[in-house]
């Protein structure tokens, strides 16, 4: 199955379950609203009821519209007559009771002549328990000299207990969504992975057929008893297989460095260095073609020899590979503090910011097209990180598309 396949399997599966997931909480919402509606109507209706009936005890004329809702769980009845709170008690209970509403609920009587809530209490549909309530934070109104508060503490934002089910399975999709998400980048994840390990496959495939393809024609060529009649053509071809044969070598220690130290099993002998004059033998094998500017006062570090050789190398090739044309490389050093740095810049093609921090990742390499058009494993930057971290160094890149790439390491003096 193609990538593009995938992502857009991946693209209409969570369109799918966002869109239940939406769709519940669409109807969750909705049907919150109706419960609330509902409630509002029953209980304008029970107030009603006790408005009547408080209006014909204190013999007083009815308002008109006397049950007012100032928010969703707070409604005052205008009595217009003092309220006994037993009187009033009784009546809620009862009228409560005839619509069905079961739930706990506050009452509190208005003074006009201290304009404060003088009584305050705490009662239940469910029994005939009463605890007394605070009085200081009702809602007042100035429209009505006299009257009572509502309040139903179980409307004020909490979710009716018939839609726990429903919140609870909504729940579980928003965790099914969560697992369904991570799955997916795990297995985009697992098939970038097998992508990047047969990129390097047919890399390597690719880079070693160069040297072995080398190394059979100069065989062939000394095959012929001739060729010993020609000593400089002989010696040529001679070197030719020589150089092949270390081309190999290092190949081979590079993937299985990079493997050791995936396992954490790099070994790492410290030993005192002069940096100065290994980078100039690592230099030598590229006639002239890397500029020098070794101007550190001290470059004395302590490093393992062939690692710290690898990690040069490693850096120099990789600034060759990436410069179109005739490769200007320069490596320098300065000393920082208590640290040599040693800084190896190229005019290159440089390297996009969104790849700078991929380029370290073990197969990765920067997506040009046709796959040989660089040669390399793509584990050249990993080998790179893994030596620094084990010499416990730092690393810093400087790069721009067009401009070209610097890398600096910074290294402990000895």
């Amino acid at each position: 199955m193609s990538r593009r396949t995938i992502q857009w399997l991946v693209v209409f599966s969570a369109l799918s379950i966002i869109g239940v997931l939406i769709t519940q909480l669409y109807w969750v919402k909705r049907i919150i609203e109706i419960r609330n509606r509902e409630f509002s109507q029953q209980a304008h209706v029970a107030l009603q009821y006790v408005a009547e009936e408080l209006a014909a005890v204190s013999n007083v004329m009815l308002q008109n519209n006397p049950v007012e809702q100032l928010s969703p769980d707070y409604f005052l009845i205008n009595t217009n007559a003092r309220t006994q709170p037993d009187i009033l008690e009784h009546f809620l209970r009862e009228a409560f009771t005839r619509q069905n509403i079961v739930t706990d609920f506050e009452i509190g009587i208005y003074d006009c002549n201290t304009n404060a809530m003088q009584y305050g209490m705490m009662l239940s549909t469910r029994n005939q328990t009463k605890t007394p309530t605070q009085t200081a934070n009702w809602l007042k109104t100035d429209k009505y000299p006299y009257y009572v508060g509502i309040r139903f503490p179980s409307q004020a934002g909490t979710l009716p207990w018939e839609l726990e089910g429903w919140m609870w399975s909504t729940i579980l999709i928003i965790i099914a969504l969560g697992f369904f998400a991570y799955a997916l980048f795990v297995i985009l994840r697992q098939k970038q992975l097998s992508d990047e390990q047969k990129d390097f496959i047919n890399n390597m495939t690719h880079e070693l057929q160069t040297p072995i393809s080398s190394i059979r024609i100069a065989s062939e060529v000394l095959e012929n008893p001739a060729i010993t009649a020609q000593p400089d053509r002989y010696n040529r071809y001679v070197n030719i297989i020589k150089e092949e044969i270390g081309r190999l070598q290092r190949q081979v220690e590079l993937v299985l460095t990079t493997a050791k130290a995936e396992r954490n099993m790099l070994d790492v002998k410290l030993q005192p260095l002069d940096a100065h004059q290994e980078i100039l033998s690592v230099l030598d094998k590229y006639n002239g073609k890397v500029a020098a500017s070794l101007n550190a006062s001290n470059a004395f570090i302590q490093a393992d020899l062939d690692h710290f050789r690898g990690l040069i190398s490693n850096l120099i090739d990789n600034a060759i590979k990436y410069s179109p044309g005739e490769p200007e490389v320069h490596i320098s050093t300065a000393n920082t503090g208590k640290k040599l740095s040693i800084s190896i810049s190229d005019k290159g093609i440089g390297i996009a910011p969104d790849q700078q921090k991929r380029i370290f990742e073990k197969f990765y390499r920067v997506p040009s097209g046709n796959i040989h058009n660089v040669k390399g494993f793509g584990i050249g930057l990993s080998y790179v990180k893994e030596i620094i971290r084990a010499h416990d160094w730092k690393l810093e890149l400087n790069s721009r598309p067009g401009k070209g790439s610097q890398f600096k390491i910074l290294a402990k003096l000895a």
